[in-house]
């Protein structure tokens, strides 16, 4: 990790697109459009090394991989999907429908309706996220979407990895293809002769999937634009080098683009937390990649004071912010920019991953300034209602003729008008 003052890091938590990458995956997604599954299983057999000839999953297949998970990850999933249920029904419970007179004879209203049709991508690559099943499909099922889903792509057996599926099948996902890369968002974007379109897709992936996401936006929805993971610690004389350097390598390991950072007071705890690191990674059997994230983005930055490092984080809008430091709580409300907060050296980070009710799908590149991770929100509509009486219609009809004249919109003025008259 290089050792920086804050004014000599010049990285930023954000990624720059790759207009090779963009006309890539555009002219995958006009394959799709074009010729549906036979272009699906034409860009698998290219980019996955594989030949799929059913694109959907037949459910004797899913039956059989819940029953390969195993004891010990079929509890797993079992009690962290659980946990997630309860944090989503927590956000949703006080969002409801709602009607009241705004002015005598207007009544405004709220309506709370799922998403109808929802896709969620969970990556396969060299590391199956099982735990993305769970927080694609289970916020989804609490706010009540209808039809879910999912695409992953194939193993090298041409099959979806089986801890995915089974994860997927034990949470009541019946409707799974075996679908990957770009491919698989311009499938879900626009459907195929196997594949129906979705209203909205979710899920992390690589940067293929993440700018065709970015492309399809606006023909399906999505949850966001995400880029690499980012962690960023912040520690004082106080903190534990040894988590502080395991936190660091977990975020490492996901990818050599990963941005692990840390921010501390204390000039020592970096000499403690580079010991850490060096001693860890002879035993880590992810260090390749892990090695290459810490060294090419991997910072550690003195702050004069816990205050300059919560600037510093709060200007960063991490994706996951660690607080390693005397008190944290102390401090809490003044950290306003970030994915997911963790709140003291038991906090791990990997927990918010797997198994607290958090949900892991976070905001990357500085969005955090602006929005917030994938949550049962991304599945709910809150659509407005307007029923007006006579009374109500002299209340508010004068405004709305005023400011459409003002705007040069006379037939939105005719509107108004023609209904004063027949109120007279």
């Amino acid at each position: 990790m290089k050792l920086l003052k804050y004014e000599e890091y010049k990285t930023r938590f954000s990624a720059i697109g790759d207009p090779n990458i963009d006309e890539s995956v555009y002219s995958i997604i006009r394959g799709v459009r074009e010729k549906g599954d036979k272009a699906i299983r034409d860009f698998t057999k290219e980019f996955d090394k594989t030949e799929v000839r059913e694109l959907r999953v037949k459910k004797a297949d899913i039956s059989q991989a819940i029953d390969m998970l195993g004891e010990g990850l079929n509890r797993a999933v079992s009690s962290s999907a659980r946990r997630a249920k309860t944090f989503a029904q927590s956000q949703l419970k006080p969002i409801k429908d709602f009607r009241f007179e705004i002015e005598t004879g207007v009544i405004c209203g709220q309506v709370v309706n799922p998403i109808e049709r929802v896709g969620v991508y969970v990556p396969g690559g060299r590391y199956p996220l099982v735990s993305s099943v769970i927080m694609g499909v289970v916020p989804a099922q609490v706010a009540g979407v209808d039809e879910i889903c999912l695409c992953s792509p194939p193993d090298k057996s041409g099959k979806v990895h089986e801890s995915i599926l089974g994860a997927a099948g034990l949470l009541g996902v019946e409707e799974i293809y075996c679908v990957g890369g770009a491919q698989a968002i311009a499938a879900m974007a626009y459907g195929t002769e196997t594949v129906k379109r979705v209203d909205k897709i979710v899920g992390p992936g690589n940067k293929y999937v993440t700018q065709a996401k970015k492309a399809v936006y606006g023909v399906t929805g999505i949850d966001f634009v995400a880029g690499p993971t980012e962690v960023l610690i912040i520690a004082d004389e106080s903190a534990d080098a040894e988590l502080i350097a395991a936190d660091l390598l977990a975020q490492a390991e996901h990818d050599v683009e990963a941005i692990p950072v840390l921010v501390t007071t204390a000039r020592t705890l970096y000499d403690r937390v580079e010991a850490e690191i060096k001693k860890q990674l002879e035993k880590l059997d992810t260090a390749k990649t892990a090695r290459v994230a810490l060294e090419n983005n991997g910072v550690c930055i003195i702050a004069t004071d816990i205050e300059e490092a919560i600037s510093i984080a709060n200007e960063q809008a991490p994706e996951h912010l660690e607080l390693q430091i005397k008190k944290p709580g102390d401090w809490t409300r003044k950290l306003k920019n970030y994915g997911s907060l963790f709140i003291g050296e038991y906090a791990a980070e990997v927990l918010g991953d797997y198994s607290s009710g958090l949900n892991h799908t976070l905001p990357t590149n500085r969005a955090a300034r602006y929005t917030a991770g994938l949550s049962v929100f991304d599945f709910i509509r809150l659509q407005t209602t307007l029923q007006v009486d006579k009374k109500g219609f002299r209340k508010i009809a004068s405004d709305a003729e005023i400011l459409a004249r003002a705007e040069g919109l006379n037939a939105h003025a005719a509107a108004v008008r023609m209904r004063g008259r027949k109120v007279e």
